[in-house]
């Protein structure tokens, strides 16, 4: 009897350590490139929320440079996360982000920025939620052909802006997607204009956009589009300026920024006609349920998963906003 006490004692005290270890919470960390952006502000929003409903820690950090970034993963490590979702500050970082990841056993996948190898290739190790510039560009271009339509607007009378910035692809893919729409629609390639700015501001697109106005005096009626709502905005601006009014000028931002709701609760309507809403719901809130279940179920992510948007304008913003979290 007193044998069988002396056996299950040390029992207890073999299991005691796997006992207080499983007792632990699960820690998933979520390292962003621009903390105090809203974007990342309402994914780690999400990501907390994610946390909440499956019973795991969050760990949020913000990484603006690579040194800070590699300091972060050891410091997820010290704390014995499984793994951590990331934004990178330079893409570019992939290589030294799987290294570091391995060399601790985390799991890592990545957000919003795919991150790549010395040759610009995608990392296959690391899945990847991100958007889809063409698409989301398409939507636009299909906004403003369903506008067009509504107002009877001819096609081959349109000037259509790009107001570019192609030395960053996801701007490329995204004005190229609108430009596809439209001229699968009927727009004539020759009624396209470029735009290009030279930083991704209003300003910038504002200026360009007065170029392109001056160069093209001869279409009355104008849809633009570019990287952004502030790409888009600054056309608008340009347009007002010229005495191009919301009678004669369409525009559709992306993103969904302040500078959208800001043109939206105007008295009086102007050209900004909507802008393409990106969820950072799903950004925030799969990706750490992925990570989790990822390193507690054997669950492996999606190689790559691309969201897209919904137009959001004047009339649906407030009901579409509320139906986001945001």
């Amino acid at each position: 009897m007193k044998m069988q006490r002396r056996a299950a004692f040390a029992l207890a005290l073999l299991a005691s350590p796997f006992a207080l270890q499983a007792a632990e919470p699960v820690k998933v960390g979520f390292l962003v490139k621009q903390a105090e952006e809203p974007w990342f502000q309402d994914e780690w929003r999400f990501a907390e929320q994610a946390a909440k409903d499956k019973g795991f820690t969050l760990v949020k950090i913000g990484i603006p440079n690579g040194e800070k970034m590699m300091a972060a993963i050891d410091n997820l490590a010290a704390q014995k996360a499984v793994g951590f979702v990331i934004c990178a500050p330079d893409v570019k970082l992939g290589v030294a982000v799987n290294r570091a990841a391995k060399r601790h056993n985390l799991k890592v996948m990545s957000v919003d920025d795919q991150l790549v190898d010395g040759a610009g290739k995608p990392i296959a190790d690391i899945p990847h939620m991100g958007i889809s510039g063409y698409e989301i560009g398409k939507q636009v271009g299909q906004g403003l052909l369903a506008e067009m339509k509504a107002r009877g607007w001819k096609l081959d009378e349109v000037g259509v802006l790009r107001v570019a910035f192609d030395q960053l692809p996801t701007a490329k893919n995204r004005t190229m997607g609108a430009v596809d729409a439209l001229k699968a629609a009927g727009v004539p390639a020759a009624n396209v204009v470029d735009a290009p700015q030279a930083k991704t501001d209003t300003e910038s697109a504002f200026n360009a956009a007065n170029i392109a106005f001056t160069k093209n005096a001869k279409f009355k009626r104008w849809v633009a589009f570019g990287l952004n709502d502030e790409a888009a905005l600054g056309a608008v601006r340009a347009a007002e300026g010229r005495g191009i009014k919301q009678d004669a000028m369409l525009a559709i931002g992306i993103g969904g920024s302040q500078t959208a709701l800001n043109e939206f609760t105007k008295p009086t309507p102007t050209a900004f006609y909507g802008t393409v809403l990106i969820s950072p719901k799903r950004h925030g809130y799969e990706t750490a349920v992925a990570v989790y279940e990822w390193a507690t179920a054997g669950k492996a992510p999606a190689p790559v998963t691309l969201t897209a948007g919904t137009l959001m304008t004047r009339q649906n913003q407030a009901e579409l906003r509320k139906q986001m979290g945001l």
